[in-house]
């Protein structure tokens, strides 16, 4: 995707596009969870009516939740495939342990894609999503979970983040499809559906059947608001 951006953006002759740079603050409600993000994005206008854009930026999303379940995270447990085509494969139940914490904390700082349809000056929708970066914060003790065994152990957030398709993916991401109205030449109004992963890695390898495993993510699906500014 971000091959293609690139091209996009040095093929093009510079009258078929044009830059529009933008702030956005944004909070997400869900399940006992929200998360609160900033970004900045740069997009490039394509085409005569300059309705269809393409960008890039940089977000940093800190979540919270209460008493929320981590499930196995790598695909080739979870489904047993990798690659591309996972998306399309189903999750082997019986592959699948969680790792119950009880207040997670995650902040993460990644670079985004983003897709953006502008119906007027005001009304456009799109679609971001983090595509690369990393992840900090507190070291929280869980207790891990496999039929009747209960183990406790500490876990920190996974530190890599990338997107990788499905369950190939590695640490904390956010994504949003989202839409956005001005209400004046600069400032926006902002409503999105939030989906967003959170990952922990456990101090030691806490799963051991089909194999052992130290990662755990939470897929949340959130309500989200915000307010945008052209900059």
């Amino acid at each position: 995707m971000k091959k293609v951006i690139l091209f996009l953006l040095f093929a093009l002759p510079g009258s078929a596009w044009a830059q529009y740079k933008y702030g956005d603050v944004t909070v997400a409600v869900g399940d006992s969870q929200g998360t609160f993000s900033l970004l900045y994005g740069h997009d490039w206008s394509l085409g005569k009516g300059k309705k269809f854009s393409v960008g890039i930026g940089g977000r940093f999303t800190s979540y919270l939740g209460r008493n929320q379940y981590y499930e196995t995270a790598p695909a080739e447990i979870t489904s047993e495939a990798t690659g591309p085509l996972v998306i399309f494969k189903e999750t082997i139940a019986a592959n699948v342990d969680s790792f119950l914490i009880e207040s997670p904390q995650v902040n993460s700082l990644n670079v985004f894609i983003n897709l953006r349809y502008a119906f007027t000056d005001k009304l456009s929708v799109g679609f971001n999503i983090d595509a690369l970066g990393f992840s900090f914060g507190v070291e929280k003790s869980g207790r891990y979970i496999n039929g009747s065994e209960i183990q406790t152990s500490t876990a920190k957030p996974t530190g890599f983040n990338a997107l990788l398709i499905s369950d190939n993916d590695i640490g904390s991401l956010n994504s949003e499809f989202y839409g956005r109205y001005y209400f004046n030449e600069n400032w926006a109004l902002k409503a999105a559906a939030q989906f967003h992963f959170t990952e922990y890695t456990t101090e030691t390898e806490v799963q051991q059947f089909p194999e052992p495993n130290d990662r755990f993510r939470r897929k949340s699906l959130m309500f989200a608001i915000g307010i945008s500014r052209k900059l």
